[in-house]
């Protein structure tokens, strides 16, 4: 009876360490984590690395954003627009006057050109996304105000 126990008690113990473990577990990436971004962007930590460099045969970046728990940009558009690939972890996106979006691994989010958004990471898990803004003579990127803690934790 002493052994069914201990081993109830061991494979509960288990069990809730795998539980644990997968809420803080690190996100997997193929690219560096970078550089941190400008605080003026971004509430929290976010780590971007450029992959294709803007040129004029091109004229597209690409690159790779690691958000940290609870990190996220600022309100921000793009000339032409923008494309997320979500590659690990669980987020949000917002489009200015529509629902607040969770987002996660595999997901393909497209910001129409011009169109004030943000995204970042959940409160307890991080987010790892490529971002490919095409079209670059329309403009990069123009920053906005920060996301308040209410927009961001709008159900």
């Amino acid at each position: 009876m002493k052994t069914l126990f201990t081993t109830a008690i061991t494979s509960i113990a288990l069990l809730l360490t795998g539980c644990m473990q997968s809420k803080t577990q690190e996100l997997q990436s193929i690219f560096p984590k970078g550089e941190v971004g400008a605080a003026e962007n971004f509430t929290g930590k976010a780590w971007n690395t450029s992959l294709v460099d803007n040129d004029t045969v091109y004229n597209t970046l690409v690159g790779n954003v690691y958000f940290e728990p609870g990190a996220r940009s600022n309100w921000h558009m793009h000339g032409a627009g923008q494309i997320l690939i979500i590659t690990d972890g669980v987020g949000y996106h917002q489009i200015k006057g529509a629902p607040k979006q969770t987002i996660k691994k595999g997901d393909v989010i497209k910001c129409p050109p011009n169109v004030m958004h943000w995204h970042g990471a959940s409160p307890d898990r991080g987010l790892q996304q490529m971002y490919i803004v095409p079209n670059t003579e329309k403009g990069i990127v123009q920053w906005l105000h920060p996301v308040t803690d209410e927009e961001y934790n709008k159900h």
